[in-house]
């Protein structure tokens, strides 16, 4: 499998670095690069990734702000001098983390846990279940019961018809783990079934009489997955 990624990077050594990388791999295509997360976002709107090798600190937006408009989640890998956004990293769910100046073996490493992490992705596609721990047992959910999935900061609210279930957890976290067939990201604060949506108004969308915003980064995706006749 060949991964298409982007390189977003103010520092040309470093981006000419990691090109020829890519190109040596034989497994990562680096398809574009950009100097800031402006104009990557005006490529990301339009086109997909499966990697972006992002650097933090850049003119104007920041790489992290980039994450948080992004409608979608590609695999992530930082390349950056600093190792205090080490938590960051980690808050965001990224891949690796690469500190510069960066070897072609390290950068080998880093392309395995994107292999890996595909893999683990790919496997659990077809996941009709997941679960979930909450008052200290695991408990079973099914897709299907699932409403949407709410954050609360430091936790997050699986909402079911029946009943609401809240666990340790984070929307950026569990984006990358749903199954995409089913769950999608329509708000920084929510995760929604849409085959449960009943109505879409503005910026708003319906499910069992509750009202669900949508942000604007993610009103495009939330209309090219629903079938609109």
């Amino acid at each position: 499998m060949k991964f298409q990624s982007i390189i977003v990077e103010d520092l040309q050594v470093a981006a000419e670095f990691l090109k020829r990388f890519c190109e040596k791999s034989g497994v990562i295509e680096a398809a574009h690069h950009f100097l800031n997360a402006e104009d990557a976002l005006v490529f990301l709107k339009d086109n997909v990734v499966d990697l972006i090798f992002l650097d933090v600190e850049m003119p104007g937006a920041t790489g992290f702000e980039l994450l948080d408009q992004l409608v979608y989640t590609p695999q992530v890998i930082l390349t950056t001098s600093k190792t205090e956004y080490a938590y960051d990293a980690f808050q965001y769910n990224v891949t690796d983390y690469l500190k510069k100046p960066f070897t072609y073996q390290r950068f080998l490493e880093a392309v395995q846990k994107v292999s890996k992490k595909t893999e683990q992705l790919n496997g659990n596609s077809e996941q009709d279940h997941m679960f979930i721990k909450t008052d200290g047992k695991l408990i079973r959910l099914h897709n299907d019961d699932i409403l949407f999935i709410e954050s609360m900061g430091d936790y997050v609210k699986f909402i079911t018809p029946a009943k609401k279930y809240i666990t340790h957890n984070t929307i950026k976290n569990l984006e990358t783990k749903v199954n995409p067939q089913v769950f999608m990201k329509v708000h920084r604060s929510y995760i929604v079934n849409f085959t449960k949506i009943n109505d879409i108004q503005e910026n708003v969308l319906f499910i069992n009489g509750n009202m669900i915003p949508i942000s604007k980064t993610h009103k495009s995706g939330v209309m090219q997955k629903i079938n609109i006749l």
